[in-house]
């Protein structure tokens, strides 16, 4: 009996819809606020159309939503999805994140390395804090900017390297990997900073502790050292 070619071999073109449709959810989770279907077809260099009939399907799947005026933002069904995504490392950090969020009155935040991005997986901010700096999960940015990309950076290994071709190491991690911890300032965000630790654990992806906060009078080894204390926390839930 004949074999039938799938189009899963390593020269098959990506599947042009689906590719259409992960960069729709994309641009949305960017935007940080709800785009027209105009927007979003011009944004994508896509015909209005095209757009259209995209969008329709990811809302039957609930991944999108439109409000009143048409306008479209990201549904509740990507909520229950980004749960499932290393959900013992959310686990085992949620109760540390919100417990040095509350101690320190900072924004913390877990982040996770995805190819050439490190991508906010979940955030706590403080609870009796007069004004927070805002964290949204699926936030992502450079491996290269920010102290949780320098953070990861500082413990990955040869092979891991070698995966991610172009990028290169900064002198940064060297440091950091010497005292535990990573900062940042005006990198990701101008006029935030950012401590960060690196957090290692089997089968989970390589990822970084970190808070966010706006002032600069801060004692960096006290909140690195309280990172530490929480990544190590966490590592030991996950063993």
């Amino acid at each position: 009996m004949p074999s039938i070619d799938d189009g899963a071999g390593p020269s098959a073109p990506p599947l042009q819809t689906l590719s259409r449709g992960i960069r729709m959810l994309e641009l949305l989770a960017d935007a940080g606020e709800p785009l027209s279907i105009p927007a979003i077809a011009s944004r994508l260099g896509l015909h209005r159309s095209i757009a259209y009939r995209i969008l329709r399907t990811l809302e039957d799947h609930g991944l999108v939503i439109r409000d009143a005026a048409g306008a479209v933002e990201l549904g509740p069904r990507m909520a229950t999805l980004a749960r499932a995504v290393s959900r013992d490392l959310q686990s085992a950090a949620l109760p540390q994140l919100t417990a040095v969020a509350n101690e320190l009155g900072m924004t913390a935040f877990l982040a996770v390395l995805d190819r050439h991005d490190v991508v906010t997986l979940v955030t706590v901010e403080p609870t009796h804090a007069h004004a927070t700096v805002a964290q949204r999960p699926g936030t992502r940015h450079p491996l290269a900017s920010g102290a949780p990309g320098i953070a990861i950076q500082s413990v990955l290994t040869d092979a891991q390297w070698s995966a991610l071709p172009g990028e290169h190491v900064r002198d940064e991690a060297e440091l950091a990997r010497a005292r535990g911890y990573a900062t940042s300032h005006d990198e990701v965000i101008a006029g935030l900073a950012s401590i960060a630790v690196p957090v290692r654990a089997p089968r989970q992806p390589v990822a970084a502790l970190a808070v966010v906060y706006v002032t600069n009078d801060v004692d960096a080894d006290a909140l690195g050292a309280r990172l530490r204390q929480a990544a190590s926390a966490i590592e030991s839930d996950l063993r």
